[in-house]
């Protein structure tokens, strides 16, 4: 049997849900997850969980979130001046914003808070603090270079 090991490229079907069981993410039945062991190309977690499987083998992995998404990192919080954005903008709290960085990059953060002056924005990845569990099936190892 084939084992996947660090530099093979691996063919994964997977299903992530959160600790209440809501399902967050999922490989769409026609194409599934291709990914180099090694190049951290998925959350540490989850290659650590397919490195050392077997092809056709199945598991359902716990992932921590400091091997998922992270921690929180309050620095990552941020109160702004409500008028600094249109006021067309319509905020819910959960929803998020497109920001423009200093150098015409573009990402997305959550609304934590607003009030009528003040918005308090959260750049944190929606998953962080989460623990998460993924099914996967592991569909094909192409081995890769050997260190």
């Amino acid at each position: 049997m084939i084992r996947a090991a660090e530099q093979d490229t691996v063919k994964v079907e997977y299903t992530g849900k959160l600790s209440d069981g809501t399902i967050f993410d999922a490989s769409p039945d026609d194409r599934p997850l291709l990914f180099i062991i090694g190049r951290k190309e998925v959350i540490p977690g989850f290659e650590e969980a397919v490195e050392g499987m077997y092809q056709g083998e199945s598991k359902t992995v716990i992932i921590p979130c400091d091997k998922a998404y992270g921690v929180s990192d309050p620095e990552l919080l941020e109160k702004i001046d409500r008028s600094t954005i249109g006021e067309d903008v319509a905020l819910q709290v959960g929803g998020q914003l497109e920001v423009t960085n200093h150098d015409d990059s573009v990402f997305y953060v959550m609304v934590k808070d607003f009030t009528e002056e003040e918005i308090t924005l959260d750049a944190n990845h929606p998953l962080a603090d989460q623990d998460l569990t993924f099914e996967i099936k592991l569909l094909e190892v192409k081995k890769g270079e050997s260190k």
